[in-house]
C-alpha cells in the first residue's frame, strides 16, 4: 500500500521539486528574503522568537579543513563544492520548457553530458527568458562522487542542510559569500522544515483564508446594502407613484364635478327669465320678497299671497319648475292680510341633459 501511494504522489514531488529547484537562486528568492529580513529586523525581539527562530547559515567550503567550526542546531550549515567538481554548462531551450524545466532537461542530459539522469544529481537553472528562448544553466555532479563527498562529511560529523557550489574562482580563494544559489543535495536527505516554519506556514495559510473570507463577507454585505437602498428606493418610487395617481384622480373627480356644474348652470334659464316666468304664472296679488337657486337645481322662494293654498297650481304652469311643493306651512300676516308662503321646485332639465351632466365617478 505504501507503494502505491507514493507512486500516486511522485508527480506531487517532482512538481514540488521542480518549483524549489526554479526559487533557490532566482531574483525573486533573493528579492523575497531581503523583504523578510527587513520586516522581520522592524519586528520586537519577543515578537520574532515567537514567529521562529532566524535562520543563521554558515557556508562551508570542500574540502573541508580541520577542526570544522562549532555551530549550534539552529545554524544552517551549507556545503560550497568548487566549479571544478561539478559540471556546469550554459543551454538555451525553447520557451515552452520552461514549465517543466527539470523534467525537460532530464530527459536530455545524456544530449549534454556524457551520463544519463541516472548517474547524475543536477539542478536546471533559470537565468534569463525572451519570447521563444529560455537561457538555463545547468549543473550536475556524478551520484557517486557526491554520495562519497557526503559520506566523508558524515565521518567528520557534518549533515549539510544543503549543497551550493562556488563561483568560477580558484579553489583556494573560494569564500563563503561566492556562490551560485543553488542546491545539489538529494531530496531525501534535506532537513525537514522546522515545528516553527510549519507554525508560520499555517498561520500564514488561515491568515490568508480568513482574509478572503472576510473580503467575500464585505462583498456580500455591500451588495446586500445596495440590495436593501435599491429596494428602500424602488419602494419610496412605488408610494411617489400611488400618491401621484391619487392626486391625479382627485383633479379628474373635481374637473368633473366643476364641469358638471359649468354645464348644469349653463341648461339653467337665466334668472331673468324665471323671474319674468314667475310674475306671468304667479296672481296680481301674490309677490315674492326671497328667492334663491342652489346648484341642484333647486328653486326656493318665499313671499306673500292673498291666496297662497292655489299657488301650487299656479306654479304648475311654469314650464321651468316642476316638482312644486310647499315648505312649512301657511300663516296669516295680521299687518298686511295676505299669507305668508314658502315654495321649492326643481328647474325642469330633460332627462338626455341630466344624464349627460351627471359626473362619472370612474378613475382613469
Amino acid at each position: 500500500m505504501n507503494s502505491s501511494v507514493s507512486a500516486r504522489l511522485a508527480p506531487v514531488y517532482a512538481l514540488r521539486e521542480q518549483v524549489a529547484r526554479q526559487w533557490r537562486g532566482s531574483p525573486a528568492q533573493h528579492a523575497w528574503q531581503w523583504w523578510v529580513a527587513e520586516l522581520r529586523a522592524c519586528l520586537p525581539p519577543r515578537v520574532r522568537r515567537w514567529l521562529g527562530r532566524e535562520t543563521v547559515e554558515q557556508a562551508l567550503v570542500w574540502p573541508l579543513v580541520e577542526p570544522l567550526p562549532d555551530a549550534s542546531p539552529q545554524v544552517r550549515r551549507v556545503l560550497l563544492l568548487p566549479p571544478s567538481a561539478v559540471l556546469l554548462q550554459t543551454l538555451q531551450l525553447p520557451a515552452a520548457a520552461a514549465r517543466n524545466l527539470s523534467t525537460v532537461v532530464g530527459y536530455e542530459l545524456d544530449r549534454f553530458t556524457p551520463f544519463d539522469a541516472g548517474q547524475l544529481y543536477f539542478v536546471a537553472r533559470q537565468d534569463s527568458r525572451s519570447v521563444s528562448f529560455v537561457q538555463v544553466t545547468l549543473v550536475a555532479i556524478l551520484r557517486e562522487r557526491l554520495d562519497a563527498i557526503l559520506s566523508e562529511c558524515a565521518e567528520r560529523g557534518l549533515r549539510p542542510d544543503a549543497v551550493d557550489v562556488g563561483t568560477d574562482v580558484g579553489a583556494e580563494h573560494l569564500t563563503a559569500g561566492q556562490r551560485m544559489g543553488i542546491d545539489l543535495l538529494p531530496m531525501p536527505l534535506r532537513p525537514q522544515q522546522s515545528r516553527s516554519g510549519h507554525r508560520l506556514q499555517r498561520g500564514l495559510i488561515w491568515l490568508c483564508a480568513g482574509l478572503l473570507l472576510s473580503a467575500m463577507l464585505l462583498w456580500l454585505n455591500d451588495r446586500q446594502s445596495l440590495l436593501e437602498d435599491m429596494q428602500a428606493s424602488v419602494k419610496e418610487q412605488k408610494a411617489q407613484v400611488g400618491e401621484v395617481q391619487q392626486l391625479r384622480q382627485q383633479l379628474t373627480n373635481t374637473l368633473g364635478a366643476a364641469n358638471y356644474l359649468l354645464r348644469r348652470k349653463a341648461a339653467q334659464p337665466p334668472l331673468s327669465a324665471l323671474l319674468s316666468e314667475l310674475t306671468a304664472c304667479l296672481p296680481s296679488d301674490t309677490w315674492i320678497e326671497h328667492m334663491e337657486i342652489s346648484d341642484s337645481a333647486e328653486v326656493a322662494f318665499s313671499g306673500q299671497s292673498a291666496k297662497a293654498s292655489a299657488l301650487i297650481g299656479r306654479v304648475k304652469d311654469c314650464r321651468s319648475l316642476d316638482n312644486a311643493q310647499f315648505q312649512g306651512v301657511i300663516q296669516p300676516d295680521t299687518k298686511t292680510g295676505k299669507d305668508q308662503y314658502s315654495l321649492r321646485a326643481h328647474l325642469h332639465q330633460n332627462q338626455q341633459q341630466e344624464n349627460a351632466d351627471a359626473p362619472s365617478t370612474d378613475k382613469p
